[in-house]
């Protein structure tokens, strides 16, 4: 949840948290959660079986991905039947390189992502221990291997390379959605250290002689296990191009790139050498240049013409390209007299503000872990005089690093207003310095509603209202967008499912409308999520990141604890007056307290004074008071949202199989015991070979009836009543808000 909504629920949550059962609750009704998928990638042409791992996943019936161009069915054993968790996907010869999401239906619904890469190179999966120099998993240049990293050890690996020919050694872990955080280092054939990388990402290699090489792979802190997977790849590269790195997923900050109508790639590129005043690059205006940041401590110079009067506006993507950079831009007025030349500051431009204020260090309780803000560049410069310019481009993390790779895209260009957007599910903190970041897939029981907040980068000056929306929902899901406000930097949109939904799944899209110059245009929307569930962020850091679509999916098997309604209609007032809106409360489960508080989420209606919603009560009036509110005539939506514990059961239907597995494994057991002891007592008929099968039927069925009763046990445990702390939200209302004259006038008529 935002800083800008923590206040609105501390008095609840503190009285809340004083009445429910200590220490017991869980933050959030459960969601399906895909954790693992290995190997977590393939080569384009091939098939791969794959292994999943997650949370609340009962009843998999498919595995989707977010590029047609991959297809999964599910692994059949020598019986037949379907293996839990197994699946052979399918990649198309021509499917991209790439990261692309995979996800799977569940009972519940559809999951959060795992990331899943595609490559045109061969791929292997590391089976054994190569913990040793000696164990050293041999690989070939032009090869990816996928593996999970050993625990508290390194793993080693072997290829051989030539003199003087390059090797671009990759090593993609958090940009694949990966836990680890890896140290990468390549040594001789005697484990002698020769580069380092401890950021993880890359090396560049030129052999200094023939030979066998050792790269060596661990965790920063020595961390592993299955969540701390990665793909190591080796590749040759050619002459001095840069050194190709592996794919990684979009961060959140790409979220405002690249402008509407860029083209793919630049129409001119940076001539070196540009460092210096003498050496500046002449270039004209508007202008969309390709350059990098290289050599290290490298400054690229343009010069060019302008006149009085004039607005440029200045954009530099790099770190939005998914590099580890820091733009900085400085525009300087040149004049001469004589041979001298005097440089005169006219701008500095730098970061691109979040829309939100996010957390000072990812995890503290200061700001919601999503950060649409970038270290790029986005800013204006005004002419004062006409006369020569020059702009200079560099990487303010640039003084020590040396790497071709490190590109950037400087645009300049006159006024083209127009706004980006990117949207998280709202997420809520517990206690200070508590926060649980969850990943939240847009996975509805019937009755549910979810709420979206979603900010705006707004580019060249553009300050209008923008319209939130959704299409392409499956049927009994709707969506309602609350708006963002002139000049305000954040909205909501709001997602329900009606009570009596059936499942269905479909892919989404979420989109802004706003007008600009006069003209309607429509925006697409990318939506955020959590790498990870993480319970408590005190012990580990969040990892947001772009989805590359967005599912939603609605589950019968489970309804909503509770659903607020509203009529389905347009509720009018007149500026100034009282507003009650009539709520309609379904409680299915039963809650701690005696009240869940209410606010409001909608442009304009942020002050809405708090009220309470009675447990049990299955009416409720929300009064609004217009007056105080200062809301001016126009056309609002709005929903209701609180804080609520509710007891919840997990998956009942469950413990109703798992008896009747255990009754039929039980019976199955007695009846072959039963059988063991006639042949016992008939030991003298009996041979020796039928003592010893029926010896192991027996064996066989007392397993069986020990696994039937160890899930009857696992079953009914997760169906015992939890407390759980969740955000309940109503379904939205709709408001028109008439001038009192104009009102007064229509009553006349």
């Amino acid at each position: 949840m935002s800083k800008r909504l923590i206040p609105r629920f501390i008095a609840t949550v503190a009285l809340l948290c004083a009445t429910a059962s200590a220490l017991a609750q869980q933050v959030c009704l459960p969601a399906p959660r895909l954790l693992t998928v290995m190997p977590m990638g393939g080569q384009a042409g091939t098939k791969v079986e794959v292994t999943l791992t997650g949370d609340n996943l009962e009843d998999v019936s498919e595995l989707l991905f977010s590029n047609p161009k991959l297809t999964a069915s599910r692994l059949t054993g020598a019986d037949g039947k379907a293996v839990e968790n197994k699946f052979t996907v399918a990649i198309a010869a021509d499917a991209p390189d790439g990261v692309y999401d995979a996800r799977v239906i569940s009972r519940l619904g559809v999951s959060s992502a795992r990331a899943f890469s595609v490559s045109h190179l061969p791929e292997v999966t590391r089976t054994t221990p190569n913990n040793t120099a000696e164990t050293a998993m041999p690989l070939k240049i032009n090869s990816v291997c996928n593996a999970v990293m050993t625990k508290r050890s390194v793993d080693f690996y072997s290829f051989q390379a030539a003199k003087g020919k390059r090797v671009a050694v990759d090593c993609a872990a958090r940009g694949i959605d990966s836990k680890l955080s890896p140290v990468l280092i390549l040594a001789d054939a005697k484990g002698q250290d020769l580069l380092v990388n401890r950021a993880g990402g890359l090396i560049d290699f030129t052999p200094p002689a023939d030979g066998t090489y050792l790269v060596k792979v661990h965790g920063l802190t020595f961390e592993g296990g299955a969540e701390s997977f990665y793909r190591l790849a080796l590749q040759s590269v050619e002459g001095q191009s840069p050194a190709p790195h592996l794919p990684v997923t979009a961060t959140v900050s790409s979220m405002s790139w690249p402008p509407v109508g860029l083209p793919a790639t630049a129409k001119t590129s940076e001539v070196e050498p540009n460092n210096l005043q003498s050496q500046s690059q002449k270039i004209t205006l508007p202008c969309d240049i390709a350059g990098s940041f290289y050599p290290a401590a490298d400054v690229d110079i343009y010069e060019f013409t302008a006149k009085k009067g004039e607005t440029w506006w200045v954009e530099v993507a790099s770190e939005r390209l998914g590099r580890p950079t820091d733009p900085f831009v400085l525009v300087q007025h040149v004049t001469k007299t004589g041979d001298k030349e005097t440089l005169t500051d006219i701008a500095e431009l730098s970061d691109i503000a979040s829309p939100m204020k996010t957390s000072s260090n990812g995890y503290s309780y200061d700001g919601p872990p999503y950060d649409a803000g970038s270290p790029d560049v986005l800013g204006r410069m005004e002419i004062k005089e006409d006369g020569v310019y020059r702009l200079q481009v560099r990487d303010l993390f640039g003084g020590t690093r040396s790497d071709a790779g490190n590109v950037y895209r400087l645009v300049v260009r006159q006024a083209a207003p127009d706004f980006a957007l990117a949207a998280w599910a709202v997420h809520m903190t517990l206690r200070n310095g508590d926060r649980a970041s969850l990943s939240k897939p847009v996975a509805l029981r019937a009755g549910a509603t979810m709420v979206f907040e979603v900010v705006v980068i707004r580019r060249d000056g553009f300050d209008g209202e923008i319209e939130l929306g959704m299409d392409h929902l499956p049927p009994g899901v709707t969506a309602s967008g609350l708006k963002i406000a002139p000049g305000k930097s954040y909205g909501h949109l709001v997602i329900s499912a009606a009570e009596n939904a059936t499942p269905a799944f479909s892919i989404a899209t979420m989109f802004g409308r706003a007008k600009i110059n006069g003209e309607a245009v429509t925006r697409p929307c990318r939506v955020a999520s959590m790498a990870w569930p993480v319970k408590d962020a005190k012990g580990e850091i969040p990892a947001p990141r772009l989805m590359a679509d967005l599912p939603v999916s609605v589950t019968n098997s489970e309804q909503a604890p509770l659903t607020i309604a509203v009529e389905n209609k347009v509720f009018e007032a007149k500026a100034g007056e009282s507003l009650k809106i009539p709520l309609k409360a379904t409680w299915r489960n039963d809650f701690t307290g005696t009240s869940i508080k209410l606010k409001a989420y909608g442009a304009g209606f942020e002050g809405v004074k708090e009220f309470d919603l009675p447990i049990k009560a299955a009416t409720q009036e929300a009064v609004l008071d217009l007056a105080t509110l200062k809301t001016p005539p126009g056309d609002y939506t709005l929903a209701f949202y609180g804080i609520g514990i509710t007891k919840y059961r997990y998956n009942p239907e469950a413990v109703k199989l798992a008896e009747a597995a255990q009754k039929k494994a039980d019976q199955e057991a007695l009846a072959i015991a039963g059988s063991a002891k006639t042949l016992s007592a008939d030991a003298a008929g009996a041979t020796p070979g039928s003592a010893k099968a029926s010896a192991e039927k027996l064996k066989a069925a007392e397993a069986a009836k020990a696994d039937a009763a160890k899930r009857m046990k696992a079953v009914t445990d997760a169906a015992e009543p939890k407390d759980t702390v969740d955000i309940f939200v109503s379904q939205p209302v709709r408001i028109s808000v008439k001038a009192a004259q104009v009102a007064a006038t229509l009553e006349k008529k």
